[in-house]
């Protein structure tokens, strides 16, 4: 959702900008020789093994991103591999010029060569030989334990590069064996890291010891630590940045292409999660992150236990788009008590 989102944000754009310099509308064909001309400059010129940065210095001799950089890196986040990869997959099914299918295609190959053993993918891709020994890579077979390879939910991050994989294997009818076994490999792994409740960790290497992490409706503490804990919060329940929305969204999306129950099952799970993790009065909204007594948790330093309003418009956009799937109306029943909450909650303009 996130992703398509930014995608039409950022074409918005680029029409406001360029259609008041146009003396007159562009005929078809000088559209489509200008998105042929941009797709094979950033494939051909652009791309490292087919993956991309977020930005490029006006020589092209040095790309970075968020957590990658250099030329024999890609990131996996957001504005960088992923969007490259659906912008192409819509300029095929907009076209039907098997080249942008061809581009998509090197992009998913070069996610199939990042992911982790783990299942899933970090933010970078390292493509240099000796440094991607560093890392458990499973198209290396390098799965040993000293070895960096933590399937990130962060950012969109696998759950992005999983519906890349999904789109291109749906558009190559299921015939590229790799990508096929990569999407297939990356959902079996989340289907397996998902808690009996139905939520999913920002990030795992492992399941969960399902005995661990009983199922409880959220609530609140008689007493909460004042003082950060430290940085171990990656094995909570986490809708910091969209993180488990973005992987039930990503599962609906793999039951349609694959015609498996298992992800329906898993995405309504994951419904079933934010039912539970709805805060009780007087703040009936949803945590960034919750701790297996379903308490809200500390994060980062500068995110202490609370409700979140961001998180919570994220999270009534996900039961939406439940309802929408399912037709069943529990999705929607939280949605009017948060609203409800957040419009008693706006801060008085000027009180600052």
């Amino acid at each position: 959702m996130a992703i398509s989102s930014q995608k039409s944000r950022a074409a918005g754009l680029l029409l406001t900008i360029a259609v008041p310099l146009l003396s007159q509308q562009p005929s078809r064909d000088e559209v489509l020789r200008a998105m042929r001309r941009a797709a094979d400059f950033y494939r051909h010129k652009v791309s490292t093994e087919g993956g991309y940065h977020y930005y490029y210095t006006s020589d092209l001799s040095y790309g970075r991103s968020e957590s990658a950089e250099g030329p024999t890196q890609v990131e996996v986040q957001r504005e960088a591999t992923p969007i490259v990869a659906l912008a192409f997959l819509d300029a095929w099914e907009a076209t039907a010029d098997r080249e942008y299918l061809q581009h998509a295609r090197a992009a998913a190959h070069a996610l199939v060569r990042g992911q982790l053993c783990s299942g899933g993918w970090d933010y970078l891709i390292e493509f240099n030989p000796e440094k991607r020994k560093q890392y458990q890579y499973r198209a290396d077979n390098n799965c040993g334990e000293d070895r960096k390879g933590v399937t990130n939910l962060d950012d969109n991050v696998t759950q992005a590069a999983i519906r890349v994989l999904m789109r291109v294997d749906r558009a190559l009818k299921f015939e590229d064996k790799a990508i096929h076994e990569a999407a297939l490999f990356a959902l079996d792994k989340l289907l397996a890291a998902q808690y009996p409740i139905g939520a999913w960790p920002q990030r795992f290497r492992q399941p969960p010891d399902a005995a661990k992490f009983p199922v409880k409706r959220a609530s609140y503490p008689q007493t909460w630590e004042r003082k950060w804990p430290g940085p171990e919060y990656q094995h909570h329940y986490t809708f910091n940045d969209n993180t488990n929305v973005d992987a039930i969204d990503m599962m609906l999306e793999a039951a349609r292409i694959y015609n498996d129950s298992r992800y329906r099952q898993s995405a309504e799970k994951g419904g079933q999660f934010i039912l539970l993790a709805q805060m009780p009065d007087p703040q009936p909204a949803w945590a960034q992150q919750y701790d297996a007594d379903m308490h809200p948790a500390w994060a980062r330093v500068f995110e202490p236990p609370s409700v979140t309003g961001g998180e919570t418009h994220g999270i009534m956009r996900g039961l939406m788009a439940l309802y929408r799937e399912t037709g069943d109306r529990k999705y929607l029943d939280p949605i009017g008590k948060a609203l409800e909450y957040l419009k008693k909650s706006v801060v008085p303009r000027g009180s600052a």
